[in-house]
């Protein structure tokens, strides 16, 4: 089908390299018209009363939409910006501008998915074309060596299946140029919105913060050149991927991953030539292994649809859960008294990252520890994540919770242990904690089996300078 106008929806892929969803437009139609429409649902309340999308997330979304427009600007395009419902105001424009036909990526999750109906059916009654395309995955869904609805429910099963029977398609190559219509009218390019156009603050950017993140497709090519080729960090990623501190313990590709401004397929072809030009070994494996865990995830959200939302699960097992308010919220603000907690929810809520260890570790704490609702830390990540990826982030939590992919039964993570794997001189507890700084060494993990004489001695007393644990904790001889 060839069109003479087509609007291209962007949504989460916000770039211009390895998007089929452009290049297609491009091949397709005579003039190409690139669109990203903010949907202030995005920015409703959920069940618990926090914002879908916290202000670490929206900042870097809008960094990420303005770095495609400025890549647009540079191939002599632009990109129209608007504001409202997609299915309403992309047919409205498309109206407007007699396009023929509206090009964008597939979703799997049920709101995403709804919007792609609607908008469908808007665009039919108007006579205008769509097409949808996949590309967000590693492996390409057309690919699998099974139906979506037959996707293993363990992961190592998948893996096997498509490391031994599915080639990764080649990467899209990145436009030179498109034609852009010469007599649009600047007026309808359409301005980005601020944080306080959804009723957010710009986070304060603290001393403690090491995250060093900006969005879009520039940034994300930057992270992974410093990364891999500049830093020769790949080669240990491996051991260094639970790491707490900085920004070279770990890849930090997913902020970029989740809105698109890196594709999975360009972080694999860019393994295999530092493979092929530096060193092969576990660590340039487990990066892709990761990208792995990702496809995965979003194919068993496309299987199972709601049901990662629901407290049940896909196992359809529903555990009588705390619902404790109080409880929830000095596990959201990093006043349970447990410090290796406390200390990864404050980081998560100052930057909006958290490692994938933290993430683990705060995980087992509330669902395991406070036996609370798996879906409030679910919802509550969801908010606050800068990297927030609707099928991970509920996958995850439905593992943690026992109802999803996991062949074990009470993944539990013993807090104490943990610390003192991950954190064995205090120093991340430390610099998040500054309140209990004054305790050297791994006590600074267990203050309730210092003394009083001796916290009296440091100007901490339990219940005021810092909490009580919620929960009586092992000593760390228990915990072995």
């Amino acid at each position: 089908m060839r069109h003479n106008r087509i609007l291209v929806w962007f949504r989460n892929d916000l770039r211009i390299t390895d998007n089929e969803t452009l290049i297609k437009a491009i091949q397709s139609g005579n003039e190409v018209v690139p669109v990203y429409c903010f949907d202030p649902r995005m920015w409703s309340k959920t069940d618990l009363g926090y914002c879908k999308t916290g202000a670490f997330r929206t900042k870097f979304l809008i960094e990420s939409v303005d770095a495609l427009r400025k890549s647009f600007r540079e191939l002599g395009a632009d990109l129209i910006v608007l504001q409202g419902m997609p299915e309403i105001k992309l047919v409205q424009l498309a109206e407007e501008m007699e396009a023929k036909g509206i090009f964008f990526s597939k979703e799997v999750t049920s709101e995403e998915r709804n919007v792609e109906k609607s908008l469908e059916t808007n665009a039919f009654a108007k006579g205008i074309a769509t097409e949808s395309f996949w590309q967000s995955t590693l492996y390409h869904i057309d690919d699998l060596p099974f139906p979506v609805s037959q996707t293993p429910e363990v992961f190592t099963h998948f893996r096997k299946a498509v490391e031994k029977m599915v080639k990764i398609r080649p990467a899209w190559s990145t436009p030179k140029r498109l034609n852009f219509p010469s007599d649009l009218d600047s007026s309808r390019l359409g301005e980005l919105p601020s944080l306080h156009t959804y009723g957010l603050e710009e986070p304060d950017r603290i001393a403690k913060s090491w995250l060093e993140i900006e969005g879009g497709e520039q940034a994300a090519s930057g992270r992974l050149q410093s990364f891999f080729w500049e830093k020769d960090l790949l080669k240990v990623y491996k051991e260094t991927r639970n790491g707490l501190i900085g920004m070279d313990y770990s890849s930090k590709f997913s902020p970029w991953l989740a809105v698109g401004c890196i594709s999975p397929r360009s972080i694999y072809e860019e393994v295999k030539r530092y493979e092929k030009e530096r060193k092969k070994n576990d660590s340039t494996y487990w990066l892709i292994f990761e990208l792995v865990w990702r496809d995965y995830f979003r194919f068993i959200a496309k299987k199972h649809g709601d049901k990662i939302f629901q407290i049940q699960g896909i196992k359809n097992q529903e555990d009588s859960w705390s619902r404790d308010k109080p409880q929830f919220e000095a596990w959201a603000e990093g006043r349970t008294g447990v410090p290796f907690v406390d200390a990864n929810m404050r980081e998560l809520n100052a930057t909006g990252f958290m490692s994938n260890r933290g993430r683990q570790i705060v995980a087992s704490f509330l669902v395991n520890d406070l036996g609370i609702d798996w879906t409030w830390g679910a919802s509550y990540f969801e908010s606050k994540l800068i990297d927030y990826d609707v099928c991970s982030n509920w996958g995850n939590w439905m593992y943690v919770g026992g109802v999803g992919n996991d062949p074990r039964e009470n993944r539990y993570f013993n807090i104490l242990r943990q610390a003192k794997n991950y954190d064995r001189n205090g120093d991340y507890v430390r610099m998040m904690i500054p309140e209990l700084q004054a305790i050297k060494g791994f006590d600074i993990h267990q203050p309730w089996d210092l003394s009083t004489s001796k916290l009296k001695s440091l100007k901490i007393q339990l219940g005021h300078t810092y909490p009580h644990a919620l929960r009586n904790m092992p000593t760390l001889e228990k915990a072995y």
